[in-house]
């Protein structure tokens, strides 16, 4: 009898996990995702298959190689730029300059690399090793453009329904009259003082003294394609990941321009070790690589050693980009906030797959306000000393898919910080393994956690079939299977170079 009881309460909670409706996204009897929708309004859990170089689904390229150095005593870091700059001037040919390519051995390097042109590739023979020797805060490699979005006249359009769900790629406008298929545009979702209030990020603040500060309204701005227009209605490329609604402050979308932006750029196949003095010595190189105003990039094979930040910082300003095959390991600073965050996006339509991290703090993480769709995928980390996840201030549409590491959490992290508050929303757990888990569930939206395994798993969130695996084991792979075919995938899928 009393065996009896316990199954029915282990399957009320289940059902409270689950919901009675079932799982949100299956594989149908045609062997196609069909997703059910967590609102009566209709969000999904959206499609990922956006994120990386191209817009997902494209082989990364391999420019030929146009300079070539070999290693020499000394400073190598002007020679490194000198070579750079040269391609740099060359003329492109499909988008691509050239590359410089790094022959097997060391090269010290004293301060920031720069790629700054279209079509420029720094490539390392395998054996290749750059040394940073800078003895200050700086990244080693730093691809970057200038500039932000323009904003072109006359072409702002209000949203005009009331609703856009999580997962929508249509939507209607006032008038679509000035836009056009192949335009780029921003797609803004403003979030309101009511919107700040339905949150409760207005109570985060003590007094004039305090250095927490309420969250003020802020926007998101989605930068997408226009695939699509039908008389108002505008189809872009990848989803929303974050509900437009006029009670928050609706929604607007506008033509944008930005000559300063760089494209198809990458690091590849090199190692890169920091040097340091003592356990916790942070007067040394922080990012392997950072990334700004910047498009269509990559960085693969690349190795981070002693670096006390990150081997790979995706800033704001960058989309589309495609980080695979790479490792961070042993960071050298305090442990305490700020630093070691190993793989960290700021950016949008980002792919990070197949990448690992050694004694890491925030591994796989999200900035704040960052506008989804992003995706880590079949990565992994050991010796966490803090948790993955969204780390502060509503970033919505992370994929977090076949995922191992340590505590893996989407929270309401409060007064953390200047204010981190609710940290993230649309984040999808999928098939993940950590030794945590908490999925919460924010006022105004949602956050899930489907065929994970942990220890203990906590939280409001949408919790679906804990402690066992789901179909398909890859969302991220299968949503890219169905938009674009097999192709794609084996495209992504391809072994480190």
């Amino acid at each position: 009898m009393r065996a009896g009881i316990v199954a029915l309460l282990a399957l009320a909670l289940l059902s409270q996990c689950v919901g009675a409706e079932g799982p949100l996204v299956s594989v149908g009897a045609d062997g196609k995702l069909v997703y059910a929708p967590y609102t009566d309004q209709g969000d999904c859990i959206p499609d990922f298959s956006n994120c990386g170089y191209m817009g997902g689904g494209v082989k990364l390229p391999q420019a030929p190689v146009r300079e070539t150095l070999v290693p020499q005593a000394g400073d190598q870091k002007q020679r490194i730029q000198d070579a750079i700059d040269k391609v740099a001037a060359l003329p492109a040919a499909g988008g691509l300059r050239g590359a410089v390519l790094l022959k097997k051995g060391r090269y010290e390097v004293s301060d920031t690399i720069h790629i700054r042109t279209s079509g420029v590739v720094l490539r390392g023979e395998e054996g290749a090793i750059l040394v940073a020797t800078g003895r200050k805060k700086h990244a080693l490699i730093a691809i970057a453009g200038s500039g932000k979005p323009q904003e072109v006249g006359g072409t702002r359009r209000k949203i005009s329904r009331n609703y856009v769900p999580v997962g929508s790629r249509t939507f209607a406008v006032e008038s679509a009259k000035g836009l056009a298929v192949g335009d780029e545009v921003i797609v803004a979702r403003h979030g309101n003082a009511a919107w700040i209030a339905a949150m409760g990020m207005d109570k985060l603040n003590r007094g004039p003294d305090d250095a927490v500060k309420n969250w003020p309204p802020q926007t998101q701005e989605y930068r997408r394609v226009i695939t699509k227009i039908e008389g108002d209605t505008v189809t872009v490329d990848a989803p929303i990941t974050c509900a437009i609604e006029d009670q928050w402050g609706g929604g607007e979308v506008y033509k944008y321009r930005w000559p300063g932006r760089i494209e198809q750029v990458g690091v590849e196949g090199l190692r890169a070790e920091s040097v340091f003095e003592g356990d916790s010595d942070e007067k040394h190189a922080w990012d392997l690589v950072h990334l700004s105003c910047v498009q269509d990039a990559w960085v693969r094979d690349v190795t981070a050693v002693h670096f006390a930040y990150s081997c790979v910082n995706v800033a704001a300003t960058a989309g589309r980009i495609t980080v695979q095959d790479c490792r961070c390991l042993d960071p050298v600073s305090k442990i305490t906030g700020g630093r070691r965050y190993s793989f960290a996006l700021a950016g949008q339509l980002t792919l990070v797959q197949r990448c690992t991290a050694r004694n890491g703090r925030h591994d796989f993480v999200m900035h704040s306000r960052v506008p989804g769709p992003n995706a880590f995928v079949d990565c992994k980390a050991e010796n966490c000393h803090a948790d993955s996840g969204p780390h502060h201030r509503w970033s919505t549409g992370t994929l977090y898919d076949n995922v191992t590491c340590g505590p893996l959490n989407v929270q309401n992290r409060r007064r953390s910080g200047t204010g981190h508050g609710w940290a993230g929303a649309v984040v999808v757990f999928w098939n993940c393994t950590a030794t945590s888990l908490d999925c919460q569930k924010p006022p105004t939206s949602q956050n899930f956690a489907i065929g994970c395994i942990a220890p203990k798993i906590s939280g409001r969130g949408h919790i679906e079939s804990p402690g066992q695996r789901v179909e398909p084991r890859s969302l991220y792979l299968t949503q890219l299977q169905e938009r674009l075919g097999k192709e794609a995938v084996e495209s992504v899928r391809g072994a480190p170079r």
